[in-house]
């Protein structure tokens, strides 16, 4: 009888992770260093946003996702805080729209231009006021407009109406000492949180009320951290009473027992969770290690399935992840990560090898979109929705049109363009140009890239005539050299 081992069946055993090339990171920039376990770092489709030394005030960093390089050290950044930036958080329902928590004892709400910052922000759209030591965690509400948490070192946990500018709940009597992280569960009815006592609780915050608390979640001293999972169980990440880093999955029905309790290693640095709903991956990265490890969450035993570590060379000081809606699906990509070096930022891709060139539906259920589904008044009322969810095959692009865009690059470096730049045939390079534009055009079928291709062929239409003007100026200077005349 031959006894053979039988490997878990996922779609997620293969997800590898890989650094970008160096010209797309974000080179110098001066990473805060203040002492704070948060991630530092927020990424949204349009921008990403980080925490930034900043003397006499705090300030963080907003660049437009596509402005990779050296980042200059005059480039503007958001700097109306008169202390240290604690946290930042994008709102979840306006790509353009930021908070952040500060050492100064507020929280203040910005608008983005679209194009990214021209000159320095000082000015916020709304400044809310009511802690009395500082804020070092600010969450948006995953489903309802202008709806924000704030939880600071004095130990209460606000929620804000930004519409208003209005305190719409305080919970000062739920902690007894510092609030470690806070994280909303799927449609934000309860949020839950994790405490310097040990404790993880599960809160209504309308009805200011304990639904569920678990002591010593786990016995080490150092940081833990809890987040809400989409079915509604509660994932932990915090230390052994002999400083071991551990994983643990709760059922909030019956928190006297982890479903499953993970022993990792034991370095000191606190453990992030990133949680990708759709996939039921968990991705876990640690302040200080070089590493991010991912674990599947199923219903089947032991709940916690260990898939994989991507290791790089470099600590990592914070980490942001791209929402579902900001990746590539066409290259498979379930999650890119943002890597807080010392004085860079650094993508990081995770992706799952296919063959195909197909949209996988598998890979990309329906998520949630930037559409908010109830009004702050709404769910002040006691209505709970759950998130607004969007298809991404619209986001998918398929590899023909991508095929097309290359090829249309390509006439530029065709060595069949050097003659015609020649005086006199300027109009068969533009009807290449036009060629190859039109069938592009055709292709994607798509009319807002009617003004992208014309910007394309105006400017190879100038490229043609300078050629041709300089292919005279050169054959006027060759004729006087051979005349004597030069």
């Amino acid at each position: 009888m031959s006894f053979r081992k039988v490997v878990r069946q996922s779609k997620f055993r293969h997800v590898f992770g890989q650094p970008v090339k160096n010209d797309q990171c974000y080179e110098d920039i001066r990473v805060s260093r203040v002492t704070w376990d948060s991630t530092f770092c927020a990424v949204n489709p349009k921008f990403l946003a980080v925490i930034v030394e900043a003397s006499g005030g705090g300030a963080f960093l907003v660049l437009p996702l596509n402005k990779t390089g050296r980042i200059d050290k005059a480039y503007p950044t958001v700097c109306g805080h008169t202390g240290p930036v604690l946290d930042i958080d994008w709102c979840p329902h306006n790509d353009e729209v930021i908070a952040s928590g500060s050492e100064d004892c507020t929280v203040m709400v910005w608008q983005i231009p679209e194009n990214g910052l021209a000159s320095p922000l000082t000015e916020p759209v709304v400044v809310l006021e009511g802690h009395t030591k500082r804020v070092g965690i600010v969450t948006w509400h995953p489903t309802a407009r202008n709806v924000l948490l704030s939880a600071g070192c004095d130990n209460v946990v606000l929620i804000w109406n930004v519409g208003t500018a209005e305190e719409l709940y305080r919970l000062d009597t739920l902690h007894p000492d510092l609030i470690y992280n806070v994280s909303w569960n799927r449609n934000g009815s309860l949020f839950c949180s994790a405490c310097k006592d040990k404790s993880v609780r599960i809160i209504d915050p309308r009805r200011g009320t304990l639904v569920a608390e678990r002591e010593k979640a786990h016995e080490g001293a150092r940081p833990m951290r809890a987040i809400f999972l989409a079915d509604g169980k509660v994932f932990t990440t915090g230390f052994s009473r002999m400083s071991e880093r551990q994983l643990a999955l709760w059922d909030p029905e019956n928190l006297e027992e982890p479903m499953a309790l993970q022993e990792l290693d034991s370095s000191n640095g606190a453990l992030l969770p990133f949680y990708d709903p759709d996939t039921s991956v968990v991705y876990v990265c640690g302040k200080g290690d070089s590493s991010i490890r991912y674990f599947e969450i199923t219903d089947e035993s032991p709940y916690i399935h260990f898939l994989n570590t991507f290791t790089s060379k470099e600590p990592q000081r914070g980490m942001g992840s791209m929402p579902k809606r900001g990746l590539e699906v066409s290259k498979c990509e379930i999650a890119r990560f943002y890597k807080l070096h010392e004085r860079k930022c650094e993508p990081i891709v995770m992706t799952v090898p296919r063959k195909s060139d197909l949209f996988q539906d598998d890979l990309y259920p329906d998520t949630a979109g930037p559409e908010a589904a109830l009004e702050a008044e709404e769910w002040v009322s006691g209505r709970d929705a759950d998130p607004i969810l969007i298809s991404l095959r619209e986001a998918y692009v398929p590899s023909k049109q991508r095929d097309l865009k290359v090829s249309r690059r390509n006439v530029l470096s065709d060595s069949r363009l050097s003659s015609s730049t020649r005086p006199g045939s300027s109009i068969s390079a533009v009807a290449i140009a036009d060629a190859t534009s039109g069938g592009s055009l055709v292709g994607a079928g798509e009319a807002g890239k009617l003004e992208e291709v014309m910007q394309e062929l105006r400017a190879l239409r100038a490229m043609v005539k300078e050629q041709g003007e300089r292919i005279c100026r050169l054959e006027e200077q060759l004729g006087r050299m051979e005349n004597g005349d030069a």
